[in-house]
């Protein structure tokens, strides 16, 4: 593998990222897109600036968990257990018939049946990246909404980890069944934990030191990134780690000052993200699956919004409220890519059907962003009516 200059490589993603973010901005674009584009265009597949993005990958991971832990802060236990029940029918079912019609679609255009079931089970989850970002967190006016989306992308998650569980027993001889268990019961296990954790080392020492705004500032990154690799070992992902780490402080006044200390920091891992997504797009390749992805990007940029209005529909929530969560979550995860990814390495899906599940996620991430930006309240929205913090 070929080292980078990261110095050299951040110059030519952050510069070139104020570029595109300033056309951007006059052309009315979302800047996410920009991001996604800019890595396209000078990685490897593109003018070969930066012929080697996964170790910057690696490293744009942490926007990830600051994220979900920005989101954890601001949710109380109390209001989250009452959103999880809410959600839990709406995440099982939706995952249902996106997958079914991921697969159905898949077989229709000559996938195998293994190949199939792996396209539909990609299909299954939105992005929380995206899907967050562009969700006003000042507003009280969308609090709910926000409640609603965060406990169907946390269930989502949930189920993403055992479908990465399940094909990473697949491609092996060997079934690990006993990983699955343990790690279908490390959720409870890491709650109870972090519970106890605040209690007894977390609270005593910012009571103790929370006049140093330092040491506040460190101590909440600790115990963000601290979480979270507990929850990796236990066989969770770092992200709901970093949920839970929120969440288990979110009761505290300090959360507030928290959560703004780390928004800087946060932008700085997710434009690192997006970039890294484009980057490993092989755009050489699209010849082959255009209209195989154009065909999947649209069914389901036109399902999804529809699946959640009818779900949410059902569950008394107003039609304005449904239509929003909906459009907001119409688009595919970052563990589409991941999946794709596993997939591939173990020899369970070419790579003609992996880079369809990609290139799937990056063309209903760039449009579902335009429907969201230009017609939902949200924090980069070109019309001043629309631009919520």
């Amino acid at each position: 593998m070929l080292e980078i200059d990261v110095v050299y490589a951040f110059f030519l993603i952050f510069t070139g990222a104020a570029i595109v973010a300033t056309l951007a901005l006059f052309t009315r674009q979302p800047l996410i897109i920009g991001y996604i584009l800019l890595g396209m265009l000078i990685g490897p597949y593109g003018l070969k600036f930066i012929e080697n993005p996964d170790q910057l990958a690696k490293i744009s991971e942490i926007g990830i968990i600051f994220l979900l832990f920005l989101i954890g802060l601001d949710m109380q236990p109390q209001n989250l257990w009452s959103t999880l029940k809410k959600a839990t029918t709406i995440a099982i079912v939706s995952s249902v018939i996106f997958a079914s019609v991921g697969y159905g679609t898949a077989l229709a255009l000559g996938y195998s049946a293994s190949e199939s079931l792996i396209i539909g089970a990609a299909m299954m989850f939105s992005s929380t990246i995206i899907a967050i970002k562009l969700l006003p967190t000042t507003v009280l006016h969308h609090k709910h909404t926000g409640e609603l989306m965060v406990g169907i992308l946390l269930l989502q998650d949930l189920i993403a980890i055992v479908v990465l569980l399940a094909l990473g027993n697949a491609g092996t001889t060997e079934t690990n069944w006993w990983t699955s268990i343990t790690t279908l019961l490390a959720l409870p296990l890491l709650l109870a934990i972090s519970w106890q954790l605040v209690r007894l080392v977390f609270l005593p020492l910012l009571m103790r030191f929370d006049r140093i705004q330092e040491y506040i500032f460190l101590l909440a990154i600790g115990w963000c990134l601290g979480i979270g690799q507990l929850a990796h070992v236990l066989g969770l992902s770092y992200e709901i780690g970093a949920f839970i780490a929120g969440i288990s402080i979110a009761s505290n006044p300090i959360s507030l000052f928290i959560a703004q200390s780390l928004k800087p920091l946060r932008d700085f891992f997710l434009v690192l993200f997006f970039f890294t997504i484009g980057a490993a797009f092989n755009i050489t390749i699209l010849s082959t699956i255009w209209f195989e992805l154009l065909l999947l990007s649209a069914v389901f940029l036109a399902l999804k919004p529809l699946v959640f209005r009818f779900l949410l529909g059902n569950l008394s929530e107003s039609k304005h409220l449904a239509w929003d969560v909906g459009f907001r979550l119409g688009q595919n995860s970052e563990f589409s890519i991941l999946i794709a990814y596993l997939a591939a390495t173990s020899g369970l899906l070419s790579d003609k059907g992996s880079f369809l599940i990609q290139g799937t996620a990056i063309l209903t991430f760039a449009l579902s962003s335009y429907i969201v930006v230009f017609n939902f309240p949200n924090p980069i929205a070109i019309k001043e009516s629309l631009r919520r913090d």
